[in-house]
């Protein structure tokens, strides 16, 4: 998987013809190998930045790239969670965690699995998407903000967190003659295949071009280095990060940065009930079934077996 590192231009690498790659964690041990390993640390200052940018209350939100469910108690506000991930086995996990719904029935859980590249939703449908750890993934930053522009509705909230290329460390690597890219270069980098690191200027230009208003900046894991985690408490590097945050506003060093955004979008919001629409062919009169979605314009169907609603492959419809 590993390929040299170097700078891209992403929209050069994406053929019309040509759906973007995705890096899957289908089958991963991503739960047990990554978050289990002493990140109690990156966790709580990701949950501090979020509880600070997610607007607490709402009918309707997304987290795309929700994986196992790790951040969904933080959404107890909203009516309606959908858990969006490209792998079906994290979804699986989640759902074992969290179920249909929480003990007071409020949030309902959705599962759906799917390409962030073609998004199964109704325009308009969400209040509020999440995506924390995901972007740095995408070959094709400029179409998958698009769409996530096109399926929040009017005054609309994105919280976008981004590995940061322009960080203190590898700045100091630089200066030392210790790396070969800079970390001043606008393009992103790609440090090993479909893994990116992103100027904070150049995201900022993504959103803008693809219909957000980035409102708050918050830098965040400035103390993510294994000695201070080993000399300290992970609960007072919390505090401190957390205290830190606010910088995001003037310089962003730290490697994970937060992005709140606001989308300018005038398009009226879906239909109470709308949810779903086909994502070849982006037709919303999909007809419902106990083991498909049906697709009255393409004909294609999608499979919904055991509390997962699947679109990554169509499936054969029902007779």
């Amino acid at each position: 998987m590993a390929s040299n590192p170097k700078t891209v231009n992403q929209q050069a690498r994406r053929s019309d013809t040509e759906p973007p790659a995705i890096c899957d964690y289908e089958g991963s041990t991503y739960q047990t190998d990554f978050w289990t390993r002493d990140r109690s640390y990156e966790d709580g200052v990701e949950r501090i930045a979020l509880q600070a940018m997610v607007p607490p209350h709402g009918h309707r939100l997304i987290e795309i790239g929700a994986g196992f469910g790790r951040l969904v108690d933080l959404y107890s506000g909203y009516d309606q969670v959908i858990l969006f991930d490209y792998s079906r086995s994290m979804l699986r996990e989640a759902r074992a965690r969290w179920g249909q719904s929480s003990p007071t029935g409020q949030p309902e859980y959705i599962y759906v699995a799917g390409d962030f590249n073609a998004l199964p939703f109704v325009p308009g449908t969400f209040d509020t998407v999440t995506m924390v750890r995901v972007i740095h993934h995408a070959p094709d930053v400029s179409h998958v903000l698009k769409g996530i522009n096109e399926i929040i509705g009017p005054g609309g909230t994105f919280v976008l967190e981004f590995a940061n290329k322009r960080n203190l460390k590898s700045v100091v690597r630089w200066l030392l003659r210790r790396q070969s890219w800079t970390p001043f270069d606008p393009d992103p980098y790609e440090f090993v295949e479909l893994n990116f690191n992103f100027h904070p200027h150049w995201i900022q230009s993504q959103l803008e071009l693809a219909g957000f208003v980035p409102q708050e900046q918050r830098s965040v894991s400035h103390f993510r280095m294994p000695l201070l985690k080993r000399v300290f408490p992970a609960q007072l590097l919390v505090r401190l990060d957390g205290l830190l945050q606010s910088t995001g506003q003037w310089w962003q060093l730290t490697p994970s940065i937060f992005v709140k955004s606001e989308t300018t979008t005038t398009s009226p919001p879906a239909r109470e009930n709308a949810l779903f629409c086909c994502p070849a062919c982006r037709d919303s009169n999909l007809a419902i079934d106990s083991t498909t979605l049906t697709c009255a314009n393409c004909g294609r169907a999608w499979s919904t077996v055991d509390g997962l609603f699947d679109f990554k492959e169509p499936v054969q419809p029902s007779v």
